[in-house]
């Protein structure tokens, strides 16, 4: 009786021990199809990520190929196509509930302005359009009532930036495409969205009369630049 306890208590150690490899082996793919799912449940907005890489021996993060489409009011057109985000991240800051990123790559391969047949256009019917600067430290504060994270910065921001395209689905000859061109553009010691102004009129630079060009359309491209300036 013995002897067939211990046998199967050898069976179920090897079991656990197999589940536990298959975890470790898939634990990223498990994580990406949650924040797919998470993404449709908080945005409304459809998910796809080519790969995502959370560091077990290294404090890093990367997603990859990742695509976000508008939801059906904008017939679920494609809205952003990003080709990498990549995070080094402090982790004793971490273990203090405060978020210190010593080094982020971000790479936009394309942005889709879409103004659907009512005329209302995605940036700002998503809700993504920046409201008037106020004062105060409060965009600081919502962020660690979101997250129970304090930002302390990023250190390092490395940006590119592919192509942005207006599409308007009521009239077809009204579709524009831009490409912004920016490759590998460093900002360093991020703190605050001030911080990014740099690069808002970077963008504005390279983008020629692509935002201009849409300023007098209701709801449309302008608000991508106050999104980085503000």
């Amino acid at each position: 009786m013995i002897k067939f306890i211990f046998k199967w208590l050898f069976r179920l150690a090897a079991l656990a021990l197999l589940l536990a490899v298959v975890l470790l082996l898939s634990y990223n793919a498990i994580l990406r199809v949650y924040l797919e799912r998470q993404i449709r449940a908080r945005t409304g907005m459809d998910a796809e990520i080519g790969r995502f890489s959370l560091g077990l021996t290294e404090p890093t993060m990367t997603i990859q190929n990742f695509r976000l489409y508008n939801p059906p009011a904008f017939a679920g057109t494609p809205f952003l196509d990003i080709r990498e985000i990549h995070v080094e991240y402090d982790p004793a800051a971490l273990a203090r509930h405060e978020l210190h990123i010593t080094l982020m790559r971000f790479n936009l391969g394309e942005i889709d302005i879409v103004k659907n047949q009512a005329g209302q256009t995605n940036i700002f019917s998503l809700g993504l359009a920046v409201p008037p600067k106020k004062t105060g430290g409060k965009a600081g504060a919502s962020f660690t009532k979101q997250t129970g994270l304090e930002f302390k910065g990023i250190d390092v921001l490395n940006v590119s930036i592919g192509t942005a395209k207006y599409i308007d689905l009521n009239n077809q000859r009204n579709n524009r495409s831009q490409v912004i061109g920016i490759q590998n553009c460093v900002l360093k010691n991020v703190k605050s969205p001030a911080d990014l102004g740099g690069l808002a009129a970077f963008i504005a630079l390279r983008s020629g009369d692509f935002f201009t060009s849409l300023q007098g359309r209701k709801n449309s491209g302008p608000g991508i630049l106050n999104l980085l300036a503000q």
